[in-house]
């Protein structure tokens, strides 16, 4: 079965197409930088075929856990889905969050926010290498007793939920604001300014910043990047400089426990060496 993210690139390139188009013709600089356009391009293409290697893995993990599992959810039960809707989008929650909060998960995730733009070609800005790591956080869905394909389903969806919200075309959408995540709420996810770094990390529904106390609205125009600008179209060091970081800021650290939480803490720490010595 294909993954409903593979089906829906020709429905991601229309809508970008489109987006381009209508800035181009108001003028505005949401495309303002081609190369950086055409770059994102090719990091989601080649993440999928990255995403399909690692698939033949994860998949034979995501199937064992199943297997092991005690209980099986009926997939002709509607509120099997009603609750792996849930289950799902929660777990996005916190392998969101842990992948700003730990360098080793920031790795992965820093392709996606290295963009100085903030567009729907930023949303297919995907890591390539991200299947290494990223199925530890998602396999308990299966232990819990959900089916593999079933979940491919739902967190398929969930991901193509998220193109939409990579636009600063739509402003506010009214009372949605409150239940799910919106382009004003992921835009400030993508913001680099405070108070904005590091919040609103949902993948559907907002409620789970809400909850958690990770949301802030938007209010001042968001500064998109990272601390750091990468300053690169080289995809391949795009993907790669974030392990080269880490490895420089362990280098400089004196004892084992200090390199174990350049890996493992907030990809922050340390910032001021790196900002010098990089």
């Amino acid at each position: 079965m294909l993954r409903p993210t593979v089906i829906a690139v020709p429905l991601f390139a229309l809508m970008i197409a489109i987006e381009a188009f209508y800035a181009s013709r108001r003028k505005s600089d949401e495309y303002g930088d081609n190369r950086d356009t055409w770059t994102n391009i090719f990091l989601g293409l080649m993440s999928l075929v990255w995403g399909a290697l690692f698939g033949f893995a994860t998949g034979w993990i995501f199937v064992w856990c199943y297997d092991a599992a005690p209980f099986k959810f009926p997939a002709d039960a509607w509120w099997t889905w009603v609750a792996l809707f849930f289950v799902d989008d929660l777990v996005y929650y916190v392998f969101h969050r842990a992948s700003h909060e730990s360098r080793l998960f920031w790795n992965f995730h820093v392709v996606h926010h290295s963009s100085e733009q903030y567009n729907l070609s930023v949303a297919v800005r995907q890591s390539w290498f991200s299947g290494i790591l990223h199925w530890i956080f998602y396999a308990p869905i299966m232990l819990m007793g959900f089916a593999p394909w079933m979940f491919a389903l739902m967190h398929g969806f969930n991901l193509i939920y998220q193109f939409w919200i990579h636009t600063k075309l739509i402003d506010r959408l009214g009372p949605l604001e409150s239940v799910l995540n919106t382009p004003s709420h992921h835009r400030v996810h993508h913001g680099v300014n405070n108070p904005y770094l590091d919040k609103n990390y949902a993948g559907v529904l907002i409620i789970w910043d809400r909850l958690f106390g990770s949301f802030i609205e938007e209010t001042d125009t968001p500064r998109y990047g990272i601390i750091k600008p990468i300053k690169s179209y080289n995809a391949l060091w795009i993907n790669m400089h974030g392990w080269v970081e880490m490895w420089q800021a362990m280098k400089r650290q004196p004892t084992f426990g200090a390199k174990v939480r350049c890996i493992f803490a907030s990809p922050n720490m340390d910032l001021k060496a790196l900002e010098t010595d990089i």
